[in-house]
């Protein structure tokens, strides 16, 4: 174990916080940062792009009037760029995001979760900056360049987060503080829609990137001084918080410590099939959402800039108050004994999926009742939050040695839907039409339900026996060990793995 420094133990007195909270709200800082850059593009693409006026005057067809807060927004800029090509545009950025999340997990377990969580959205912030120059250099091909790139940078920020987690929350209290940091995307989209609609309609589309990159140096910053991989390293700790950790957690196993991945014990385990699933669900829905619904406020309801920026957030708000409220629901759940850990999961997950499946679907026949489509569609997203304190905690209770690499897979798979369905979206409504839009509903609805019942069905909140794989000595007699009964094979894997 690491020695605190004496200077540490004297400056912990000035941390009212304990350091795992920090931590906690440095992490939600992270991904609310990461999806401020993420999701700034949706709302700019909106005023960027010529707008496409509906021919058709049958009731499924209509686009809806013109939004009376501003009858002058529906002429859009100067970007000449088909449906299509704006859903590729859209969708790029999850390109380079599948490709760093399991070199980032790997990372992340061998040498900590700071710096790869920290140089990964450093440089996500520094080419967010960089996207106004590639657009006016470069046009539609820079920006896909330089979406690309910014993917890269974000993809090992849930890895890392995930192996931050497993170093410093307890099981306990991983509800709450699990919820808290993931509910960072909530507030992150709230943020990044609201403030984008109001930047743009201030200033220009050029200054979100800049606004928003800004915000990811300075959270670097602060996390570079503030944040440490776990309590045994961290200088500031009080030392009764980290001998709570310590006796709640355990040590984490670092670089020579830890045996090579057990892949293929990871890729055959039938409740990581079903978290992959439910991940895949999860993020069909969820990419939907945050990345075409400011299109949706804009091309059929016909929503001003500025509205749309509002209405466009107003579903992340109740999805990150229920992401919080059911994150501590689920702690209680488990603590009290109503639920064990996996039915809790599940509960919480079939919640989050069956739910939005079906109020996103009822909004699309809402027609251009603008008010009704808000509250369908603010129900929807409020009811997808329950995941948090569902499936995207099981990579934790699965497996707290491997939690980074499980959630690079589950993560990394599930970004796929990130490059599939904006571009998608984009081929299936050429015409931007409210029938076109349903379609697109329903298939999702399709999704989120299969994908829904396969976790219920499989799931597991217990420890994986692919935990605990046995480091093996160079001195050890394999055909011994072989010989060995499988009690005995057991009891000796768990005495080398502890």
């Amino acid at each position: 174990m690491t020695q605190q420094p004496q200077w540490g133990i004297s400056f912990s007195k000035y941390f009212i916080l304990p350091q795992r909270v920090i931590l906690s709200i440095m992490g939600f800082l992270a991904i609310l940062n990461a999806y401020t850059m993420r999701v700034c593009l949706s709302q700019a693409i909106t005023v960027m792009v010529i707008k496409k006026n509906s021919t058709d005057d049958s009731e499924d067809n209509a686009i809806c009037e013109p939004d009376d807060l501003d009858s002058g927004s529906s002429e859009g800029g100067e970007f000449e760029w088909s449906e299509e090509l704006q859903g590729l545009i859209l969708s790029s950025f999850y390109i380079g995001y599948i490709v760093t999340h399991i070199p980032g997990g790997i990372l992340a377990e061998k040498f900590g979760g700071k710096w790869t969580l920290a140089i990964g959205i450093l440089s996500t912030a520094v080419f967010t900056m960089l996207t106004p120059l590639a657009i006016d250099l470069g046009g539609s091909d820079w920006l896909i360049v330089t979406r690309v790139l910014m993917g890269l940078g974000e993809g090992t920020t849930f890895p890392a987060l995930s192996v931050l987690l497993a170093a410093w929350v307890p099981a306990n209290e991983r509800g709450k503080l699990g919820a808290l940091v993931l509910g960072g995307g909530q507030v992150g989209t709230i943020m990044g829609n609201l403030l984008s609609g109001v930047l743009i309609d201030a200033y220009s589309w050029h200054f979100v990137f800049y606004f928003f990159g800004g915000l990811g140096v300075v959270w670097f910053v602060i996390f570079a001084f503030l944040c440490y991989s776990e309590p045994s390293t961290h200088p500031f700790i009080k030392p009764s918080e980290r001998e709570y950790l310590i006796k709640e957690i355990g040590p984490i196993s670092r670089n020579k410590d830890l045996p090579p991945t057990p892949w293929k014990a990871i890729l055959t385990n039938l409740p990581m099939i079903a978290l992959v699933c439910a991940q895949i669900g999860h993020d069909w829905g969820f990419y939907i959402m945050v990345t075409d619904l400011p299109k949706y406020m804009s091309d059929v309801l016909q929503f001003s800039i500025k509205a749309n920026g509002l209405y466009s957030s107003l579903p992340y708000v109740m999805m990150w108050i229920v992401s919080v409220g059911s994150g501590f629901v689920a702690d209680w759940m488990i603590r009290r004994n109503i639920m064990n850990t996996t039915n809790t999961r599940k509960v919480m997950t079939g919640i989050a999926a069956f739910g939005p499946a079906i109020f996103m679907v009822a909004a699309s026949y809402a027609g251009c009742d603008r008010v009704l489509v808000v509250v369908l569609f603010t129900i929807c997203m409020g009811l997808m939050g329950a995941f948090y304190a569902g499936m995207k905690l099981s990579p934790l209770d699965m497996s707290p040695n491997y939690a980074g690499t499980l959630m690079a897979i589950t993560n990394g798979i599930g970004a796929i839907t990130g490059v599939i369905t904006p571009y998608l979206v984009g081929v299936m409504t050429p015409d931007a039409s409210l029938l076109q839009w349903r379609t697109v509903f329903w298939v999702a609805f399709g999704v989120l339900f299969v994908t829904a019942v396969v976790y219920s069905i499989w799931a597991s909140g217990e420890i994986q026996p692919f935990n605990n794989a046995p480091i093996q000595p160079r001195t050890v007699d394999f055909e011994a060990q072989e010989r060995k009964p499988e009690g005995e094979k057991a009891r000796s894997a768990l005495e080398q793995s502890s």
